[in-house]
């Protein structure tokens, strides 16, 4: 079954914010750090993944995509501070998240931190 991924990415602590969607979280990840991304993300390098979600359905995450990018800049702090309080990059995690049979949701970034 595919998973779909909803991301956000920051260029340091408090740094510029980006929000995204992708069926290859990790495949998305790579582009921003090499900066393939063109435009705000290569611009700003934001390079740090410090927060996602996995979600069965393309819709869903769709859903949720939007929902994160209606919030205002303040909201997506202070949830980043509340699940990731180092504001750690997961990128090198993430391996091990993506091979948790049932793993999705908020549930995956919260197993991070307890």
């Amino acid at each position: 079954m595919q998973s779909f991924y909803v991301y956000l990415m920051a260029s340091r602590r408090n740094g510029t914010l980006d929000t995204g969607s992708t069926s290859d979280l990790k495949k998305r990840v790579r582009e921003h750090k090499k900066n393939r991304v063109p435009g705000f993300t290569a611009q700003h390098n934001v390079h740090l993944l410090v927060y996602y979600e996995v979600h069965e359905a393309y819709a869903e995450a769709a859903r949720h995509e939007k929902r994160f990018k209606n919030w205002c800049r303040q909201w997506k702090l202070n949830w980043i501070e509340e699940l990731n309080p180092e504001w750690r990059d997961l990128d090198e995690e993430t391996c091990h998240c993506l091979r948790v049979s049932g793993c999705h949701g908020q549930v995956a970034a919260r197993r991070w931190w307890g």
